[in-house]
């Protein structure tokens, strides 16, 4: 990844806290050309040293590439939007701002065991807050016999991990006081929680 020396996040609570806050991540394999599909990949441990897991369907391409030991590449992104430079005090060039994690990591393909497991907890993450949640035991157990036999399930080392946020650091302050209020004043919840973050890593009131 590109990672100009005064944006690079190196930060393990940064690196984590993006990956479970942005969950839905870019999984990219080399197979006969660079495949790519887009699931949810959650963590499993801490900061300091975690694993990553997911699943795709058995009819995807990348399952035939899909073995132990092969590498992956994930991509999390995070916030961002594109700033224009009539926002600034003086004439300069638009740019985009964002964050975003890259994670290389060795595949380990899971037993049914494992990927019961994995879904029970997937379907926990993204079913707590909903109204009436519908969780993984609650499902028919002939439903679940019919599906779980359609889809793999993996584990992914990382060997590899770099953090970027490209959040207008070292700009003049007022143009980042301006960037921000524009972005507050977006329609967009993406670009809202964009000023959030810069104003974070900023340390602005």
């Amino acid at each position: 990844m590109y990672r100009p020396p005064k944006y690079r996040k190196d930060d393990r609570e940064f690196i984590f806290s993006m990956i479970e806050e942005n969950p839905f991540a870019s999984f990219i394999l080399n197979g006969e050309r660079l495949l790519a599909t887009h699931i949810p990949v959650l963590a499993e441990g801490k900061a300091e040293d975690f694993r990553l897991y997911s699943h795709i369907a058995n009819h995807n391409e990348q399952k035939e590439f899909l073995k132990d030991g092969a590498e992956a590449l994930l991509i999390f992104h995070g916030p961002h939007a594109y700033i224009s430079s009539s926002w600034y005090k003086e004439k300069d060039i638009s740019t985009w701002d964002y964050t975003a994690v890259h994670v290389n990591a060795k595949i380990k393909l899971q037993t049914a065991e494992e990927l019961e497991v994995s879904l029970e907890k997937l379907v926990k993450r993204f079913e707590k807050g909903q109204e009436s949640p519908l969780y993984y035991k609650d499902i028919p157990e002939l439903m679940l016999k019919e599906h779980l036999p359609l889809i793999t399930g993996f584990w992914l080392e990382p060997f590899k991990i770099e953090g970027i946020a490209k959040l207008h650091q070292a700009y003049p302050t007022y143009d980042k006081e301006s960037v921000t209020r524009k972005l507050d004043r977006s329609s967009s919840c993406h670009e809202r929680e964009l000023s959030a973050t810069m104003k974070k890593e900023n340390k602005m009131d």
